[in-house]
């Protein structure tokens, strides 16, 4: 008897073993990258409360803003890649990361609203913004009620409506244990560590109601606009982020489908990929390492070869940043 229960509990680990070696890279959640050093960080008194930033380079201004929950430490590869050629603000919205909070719900217009305010601060009259999810729903409305501030939108794994979600998002194991993590760097970066739980709260009741807009607003929106996503997002449907660029006067569409894009994982920094890194940065076309294929006002970059040593979401890395750096190109000579 106790043979066969051991040959069963050995045969169940060999299976449990074998879906754990068969976990897909996009379904792994890789380490927060380092904060950024040698720029000049800071906060801003605006609208009632201090909003961390971080400074980095000279150029054309580029905002990049981290997505719910997160810091901006997420985007430090980013910003490390954009730096030699653009002046790059990476920003803790309100209550994330350094930043704090006031009483008032959050809502994407008032975290709008901090960022314009903080643009005001650092006296720049308008900048690219590059957003993840909930940095790419601000930068959308930023494009709507301040499109005087805004040269272009990069917009990845955002949605415009609740119904771009898919069902049980929040009970997806990734961004579950994303979650988990950002409550842990929460603790450690935050002016009030030990208010995750109503911080979460604050947050969620915002994404019980937005965003919400019509398409009669989004068709108002008259600055360019990038709609991104990964193959793999687990959270955004194909078909929304498909209506999101067909709704948007003018936009286009980019899908990212590397074998490791999801909506909460990213490319990560170590030394296997640098070979990638240096190959596909070397022109325009290798950048993107595929042909660009047009299609009914979008476009879609399809890879050749896939690197197996990538791993998940926007929070892309240097490889994935060529992407950001054509973004980054077009605002400053527009939208061929």
């Amino acid at each position: 008897m106790r043979r066969r229960s051991l040959l069963v509990f050995l045969c169940m680990l060999g299976i449990s073993l074998r879906f754990a070696e068969a976990a897909e890279p996009w379904e792994t959640l890789p380490p927060t990258p380092a904060p950024i050093s040698g720029g000049h960080s800071g906060y801003a008194n605006v609208n009632g409360i201090r909003l961390f930033h971080v400074e980095i380079g000279a150029g054309p201004p580029v905002v990049l803003l981290h997505g719910g929950l997160a810091n901006s430490d997420y985007l430090s590869e980013q910003a490390r890649a954009l730096a030699p050629s653009h002046r790059v603000i990476l920003v803790d919205s309100r209550g994330h990361g350094r930043s704090t909070r006031d009483q008032r719900p959050f809502g994407y217009d008032l975290m709008a609203d901090d960022v314009v305010a903080l643009l005001d601060t650092l006296k720049i009259d308008k900048a690219a913004i590059i957003g993840w999810s909930d940095g790419g729903i601000i930068g959308l409305d930023i494009a709507m009620r301040h499109p005087e501030r805004v040269t272009r939108v990069f917009a990845f794994g955002a949605n415009t409506s609740k119904s771009g979600l898919k069902d049980d998002f929040d009970k997806n194991p990734t961004f579950a244990a994303y979650m988990a993590r950002a409550g842990q760097e929460y603790a450690q970066l935050s002016a009030t560590p030990k208010e995750y739980a109503a911080f979460q709260e604050q947050i969620g009741k915002m994404w019980e109601s937005e965003p919400s807009w019509t398409d009669a607003q989004l068709r108002e929106i008259r600055t360019p606009v990038w709609v991104v996503d990964g193959e793999h997002d687990e959270g955004i449907k194909r078909e929304h982020t498909e209506y999101m660029a067909a709704t948007i006067p003018g936009a286009r569409l980019l899908i990212l489908p590397m074998s490791a894009i999801s909506h909460s994982c990213r490319i990560p920094s170590h030394s296997t990929r640098r070979s990638w890194v240096s190959s596909a940065s070397s022109s325009r076309e290798h950048q993107l390492r595929g042909e660009h294929i047009a299609n009914a006002g979008t476009d879609t970059f399809k890879r050749r070869r896939t690197p197996r040593s990538t791993t998940c979401a926007l929070k892309i890395g240097k490889g994935a940043a060529a992407v950001l750096m054509k973004f980054a190109r077009l605002a400053e000579h527009g939208v061929e």
